[in-house]
């Protein structure tokens, strides 16, 4: 009997020690996926706000442009987009790589508001820029539906 009961605790202590190494495995699996998805959220977040800080001085600079501004106005806004335009570059490359399979919702959105310059008018930017907001919008849109399946 008592070898029995050894053997049994043996087991037990093995099976016991075997559920809690499963149990520690899932854990730090979905702390992993937890850190990841909330890395994205916040490249994503930057990324977003990157792209509307750079429409908005791409807008500034193309209407100062089009509507014939002083030189130096023109060369203000200029350095400004220049700004803008280098603050997107992190998230851009933080977000792909976190999620490669947004990498063409990522680039067609970068893409999509580096094409406001040199539009030919007034209408044509107001274009651009409403493909850079759709382009914005539908990026936004990927990321969630990606982020939000288990």
């Amino acid at each position: 009997m008592e070898i029995a009961a050894a053997v049994v605790a043996v087991i037990g202590t093995v099976l016991g020690a075997g559920v809690v190494g499963v149990q520690q495995y899932y854990a730090a699996r979905l702390q992993r996926r937890q850190t990841l998805r909330d890395r994205a959220l916040t490249a994503l977040s930057e990324l977003s706000t990157a792209l509307a800080d750079h429409r908005r001085a791409m807008w500034v600079r193309e209407d100062l442009r089009l509507s014939g501004a002083a030189p130096a106005d023109v060369a203000a806004a200029r350095e400004a987009s220049h700004v803008t335009r280098s603050a997107i570059t992190a998230p851009q490359v933080a977000l792909t790589v976190l999620l490669p399979q947004l990498r063409l919702d990522v680039n067609a959105a970068v893409r999509a508001t580096y094409d406001m310059r040199g539009a030919a008018s007034v209408e044509a930017l107001a274009s651009r820029r409403e493909s850079a907001v759709t382009a914005a919008d539908s990026l936004a849109a990927s990321a969630a539906y990606l982020l939000s399946r288990p």
